[in-house]
């Protein structure tokens, strides 16, 4: 890995592109495995990875415009513990295994890193996803020339929308170099509570929260396997107003009685230790061949996907209005036939499943081709005509048959 100083920067990646060498971007380096194998140049054994690990500074934070500027290798941790000094955060929920309660976490990534893999949790039930949330992107191409698009004001942006191109890119167009990223006020108050019982009951419970006057900041689908034996549903509701959130609690609670369902309220601690939960819970991207999948249904699917025999053995949490989310197991717990079962469900539902990570035994695609490919290969071209970036690693073209995820 090269951690070049920012002043370094565009001159090594106009040396590589001379020397059309293959190179991977990269943040902090903390879940480069997941994902199709990146291909190394011939006669190497590991590809180049091109860090941004130096580029951690916050360039500028508007507290009145709600906006904050970073160079996109500072780390996401390290951003929310400077943005709450301000009372703001980002509303991005940490990637799958790493503790949000550390301001120092490494294991949280950089915010580029973040942005390249597009993955976005629960919050973006209220939220919306990471893509959302950009308003301005800095990047450096292949052959190092710098572009910018976007603005530094939400109601002002202008260019191509290059913030959409490059979420969940996986570094296959272009290194990010500087994002802009709308901030929110941190919510004074915040409560929670867990559902637990029947499937149906919980898909009527689903669809009543949606609804409620008071929008949940978080709606999570949780697997038998997550949730001690029962399918459960994980809620979180912010206001400023303690009575708003306790009325509404209150009518869900009342709900789930005569639904027959089990309803534990949450106060911010316990919730918070339930969505780190929510999160893999282990403080680290978690060990190379264990089973990591991201699924995605359409939203009213949801309950039909936790109703599957195939999922037995796998943890999901699932956002309930947004359809995706993150499903962990130990390699001994689901065998792979099982999971292209899993795949062949998600699709039949109006939705996906990608490999992330997968035992050793294991040699499923980590994703297949997109309806898009064509489209997809011909961006691709531009932005990267002698194919030096990611290399084997291009979403919605499935990687080439035979190589491991």
């Amino acid at each position: 890995m090269i951690c070049p100083e920012p002043s370094e920067l565009q001159e090594l990646v106009r040396q590589l592109h001379r020397q059309a060498s293959p190179w991977l971007p990269a943040g902090l380096g903390s879940r480069l495995h997941w994902g199709p194998p990146v291909l190394p140049a011939q006669g190497e054994e590991q590809p180049l990875l091109v860090s941004t690990s130096r580029l951690d500074r916050v360039i500028e934070h508007c507290v009145g415009d709600f906006t904050v500027t970073v160079q996109a290798g500072m780390p996401l941790a390290q951003l929310q513990a400077e943005l709450s000094r301000q009372n703001q955060w980002l509303a991005i929920d940490p990637p799958w295994g790493s503790d949000a309660t550390s301001a120092t976490d490494g294991n949280q990534g950089s915010i580029g890193g973040l942005v390249a893999r597009g993955l976005a949790g629960g919050l973006r039930q209220r939220y919306l996803g990471v893509r959302d949330q950009l308003i301005g992107i800095g990047l450096l191409r292949a052959d190092g020339t710098a572009a910018r698009a976007g603005g530094k004001v939400v109601k002002n942006v202008a260019g191509y929308d290059l913030m959409r191109l490059f979420t969940g890119s996986w570094g296959s167009l272009g290194l990010i170099t500087e994002l802009t990223l709308r901030t929110f006020p941190r919510p004074p108050q915040r409560r929670g509570l867990l559902l637990q019982g029947d499937l149906s009951s919980l898909e009527s419970l689903r669809r009543q929260a949606l609804a409620a006057g008071l929008l949940p900041q978080r709606l999570d689908w949780w697997s038998p396997a997550l949730a001690d034996g029962q399918p459960a549903l994980l809620l979180s509701l912010v206001s400023v107003s303690a009575e708003a959130i306790g009325d509404q609690l209150t009518q869900h609670c009342q709900a789930a009685e005569r639904a027959g369902l089990r309803a534990e309220r949450l106060d911010p601690e316990q919730l918070q230790a339930l969505e780190s939960a929510g999160r893999g819970n282990t403080g680290s991207p978690g060990p190379q061949g264990q089973w990591l999948l991201q699924f995605g249904v359409l939203p009213a699917r949801g309950a039909e996907l936790l109703a599957d025999p195939a999922l037995r053995g796998l943890r999901l949490s699932l956002a309930a209005g947004a359809g995706q989310g993150m499903a962990w197991a130990a390699a001994q717990e689901v065998p792979s036939h099982r999971v292209e079962q899993l795949r062949r469900r998600c699709e039949a539902l109006g939705g996906f499943l990608t490999v992330l990570q997968q035992p050793d035994s294991s040699a499923l695609p980590a994703w297949g081709d997109s309806p898009g490919r064509p489209l997809i290969e011909a961006i691709k071209r531009e932005f990267d005509p002698l194919q030096q970036l990611a290399r084997g690693r291009l979403p919605g073209v499935a990687p080439q048959s035979g190589t491991r995820v």
